[in-house]
């Protein structure tokens, strides 16, 4: 007997260190060229991740994650908040043609359906303070009708701006004053649903948009100075801001609601404290801290994160700053960035990185050095780099050190290969010329673009598209 209960206590141990316990990624698409869901699901499984936060319901992808037993929050986009505030009709047809429909025997396992993306984010100006709250409602009855309400939560995955401290420590903790009746309405809403608080939670953007932030404080490997509050010693932002979270909730009303991370991450590019160095040492210690499932001081044991994000996106907004582009934990091509243990064993190796992709040729845009009209440099540069993706060049970037001419190239390269190596795309003027030498040099990679989905799956694309076309019909029926 003795025997049989080691052998099952070694089993149990080695499922438990096998798979990153409470760790899902978000993908997101803004990219000029996307990886087929196929090979995300592919990604995630080899990697033992088992949780996914998508940043809408597109039934073509979704359909994918259907028997891979991944769990998946669906997202509504801020733009389409209003629809579902206005018109609960809407938000039930919604749930039909996006939830029910993937959920049979061997179905997708959908957990979340996430309304919104930040929106009481300070820099939307309220812009969407009317419509957040009443779109949340008409989604959860929704499901609720559906008879999906005890499976299926709806929820707001909020940026950790909603609440604050000024100056003081967590236990000062509330949320903003332009917002907190509504939070707590929010809140209590939460609790009456038994649904999460999803938060966004970024050390990097606390010493990004501080230049007095105290570097260490970004990490979890303990060196920061302790700072103290109500008799409860910090080493690291991130247990700090999530406490102020809690205690802003107990303000609210609503202790004890469930707070899952639905973005947490280090970008690895486009910025001086953007790279891989400092991204490798945040989630070392980032993962180490997940496996202890310690939590934080006021939030003790058990929680879900989401890291932000599984690939790069070419064409994310860069208006908070060029990092904005780099947050992947794999490239743009799904091949993994530097060495991590997800499980925070601490056994860290290359990630598994997306298998069988299919590259455009290897060729290059380059700048003609034996143009004549270089007057129209700076136009074309400024051209191809507002149409495509320059960030790397940025002050700290991986491509920042290029002279006057690599600079140009790689401009030039960014957009030809964004628009899938158009002949067209690498004209400016005669001022560019196409060759098959790699352009890269040292840290910076001047990447080859990845075939179009539409070329290699064909029907599927179609069959897309009429899928789409019909939800839309049933939609206005």
């Amino acid at each position: 007997m003795a025997h049989i209960k080691m052998l099952i206590w070694a089993c149990c141990l080695a499922l438990s260190t096998s798979f990153a316990y409470g760790l899902g990624v978000n993908w997101g698409t803004q990219a000029a060229q996307t990886l087929h869901p196929t090979t995300i699901v592919q990604m995630l499984k080899d990697n033992k991740i088992d949780k996914i936060k998508l940043f809408d319901s597109d039934h073509w992808t979704v359909k994918y994650f259907a028997g891979t037993g991944i769990e998946v929050m669906l997202g509504i986009p801020n733009n389409q908040l209003r629809k579902f505030a206005d018109d609960y009709d809407f938000a039930k047809d919604w749930v039909k043609n996006n939830v029910s429909t993937h959920l049979y025997d061997g179905g997708v396992n959908i957990k979340y359906v996430a309304v919104g993306n930040e929106p009481f984010l300070k820099s939307y100006n309220g812009s969407f303070m009317k419509s957040t709250f009443p779109a949340l409602q008409n989604v959860q009855k929704a499901l609720n009708s559906a008879g999906l309400g005890d499976k299926i939560k709806a929820t707001i995955p909020q940026n950790a701006d909603v609440y604050e401290s000024g100056n003081s420590g967590p236990s000062q903790g509330d949320f903003r004053s332009d917002i907190r009746d509504l939070m707590q309405k929010i809140c209590r809403f939460f609790k009456d649903n038994n649904a999460p608080f999803l938060v966004n939670i970024y050390p990097f953007l606390s010493l990004h948009e501080n230049n007095n932030f105290p570097i260490e404080f970004a990490f979890f490997d303990e060196k920061a100075k302790p700072v103290r509050d109500n008799g409860i010693s910090y080493t690291n932002m991130f247990d700090a801001n999530l406490d102020t979270l809690v205690v802003s909730l107990k303000k609210a009303g609503s202790p004890g609601v469930k707070v899952i991370v639905g973005e947490i991450g280090w970008p690895t590019d486009g910025d001086l404290y953007g790279n891989v160095t400092l991204a490798k040492k945040f989630y070392s210690g980032f993962f180490k801290k997940m496996a202890t499932k310690k939590g934080t001081p006021l939030y003790p044991g058990y929680i879900e994160y989401y890291l932000f994000s599984l690939t790069d996106e070419n064409q994310k907004s860069i208006a908070p700053g060029s990092f904005e582009r780099h947050w992947g934990v794999f490239k743009y091509d799904g091949q993994a960035k530097f060495p991590m243990d997800f499980t925070g064993q601490g056994h860290e190796s290359m990630p598994v990185g997306a298998k069988n992709i299919k590259y455009l040729e290897n060729k290059w845009c380059v700048l003609n050095k034996y143009a004549e009209d270089i007057g129209r440099l700076p136009s074309s540069v400024q051209y191809a780099c507002s149409r495509s993706d320059c960030t790397a060049l940025s002050y700290g970037g991986s491509c920042n050190k290029l002279d006057a001419d690599g600079n140009v190239s790689y401009a030039f390269n960014m957009y030809y290969q964004m628009n899938s190596q158009d002949v067209e795309s690498c004209v400016f003027d005669g001022l560019a010329q196409i060759v098959e030498k790699n352009a890269s040099t040292g840290s910076c990679l001047f990447p080859i673009g990845l075939e179009s989905a539409g070329v290699r799956i064909g029907l599927d694309a179609m069959l897309h598209i009429l899928a789409g076309f019909f939800i839309f019909l049933a939609i206005l029926v």
